[in-house]
């Protein structure tokens, strides 16, 4: 018998997070996720969901990869001149979360965006393949394109142009950083009474944490 798509559930199982278990530091907690993730060797565990609000007010969301993170935030790289670079500008808030389905956890960020030092970019771009450094120049995000050959083509002119040469930075390339105001850890439970803790920033730099109901 096929089933329908409200028969797909799973029970969660593997473990409980309780507020003695956590360091009240979230940085660090994430940290410690993070390498868990690492460890069970699972498939791209820097994918995040990045959401951001148009101008009109519209959510937009879509993958994209984390590069870096400390106390400071959370970056990952884009076109500035991209859908959700020309968001960002308009309102330099967003939202991420991870996923890691094979441990039955998620991380849930909210915070304000900056972009980071033009030196911490390049550093970043020059540390990448040479094929994505000149993808950066060849592809305009987001905007619109007769044929996949487009690209091909731009793609093909760069490669003559820097042939045994320093790539340079795009000046419409670069990093942001989110800098959290929120973060929840979210461990999946059995009958869907999932353990969510919340860390919460105040106004004096500290951290508190609640734990929301399911």
């Amino acid at each position: 018998m096929n089933k329908t798509i409200a028969d797909l559930r799973k029970d969660y199982t593997q473990s409980g997070l309780v507020e003695t278990d956590v360091d009240p530091n979230p940085f660090k907690q994430f940290q410690k996720w993070f390498d868990q993730a690492l460890a069970a060797q699972l498939p791209e565990p820097n994918a995040m969901t990045l959401a951001t609000v148009s101008q009109d007010g519209k959510p937009r969301a879509r993958i994209v990869l984390l590069k870096n993170f400390n106390e400071q935030g959370f970056v990952v790289y884009t076109n500035y001149n991209s859908q959700k670079g020309q968001e960002l500008a308009q309102n330099p808030w967003a939202a991420l979360i991870f996923w890691w389905a094979e441990l039955e956890r998620q991380v849930r960020i909210e915070g304000s965006v900056e972009k980071v030092a033009e030196s911490e970019s390049d550093e970043y771009f020059h540390s990448r393949p040479v094929g994505s450094q000149l993808g950066a120049w060849a592809s305009q995000q987001s905007q619109v394109i007769d044929n996949r050959e487009v690209l091909e083509h731009q793609l093909q002119e760069l490669e003559e142009i820097y042939q045994n040469k320093t790539i340079p930075r795009p000046p419409h390339w670069g990093g942001y950083r989110i800098v959290p105001q929120a973060i929840e850890f979210w461990q999946g439970r059995t009958n869907r009474l999932h353990d969510r803790l919340y860390y919460s920033l105040q106004e004096d730099q500290t951290w508190v944490i609640q734990r929301l109901s399911p």
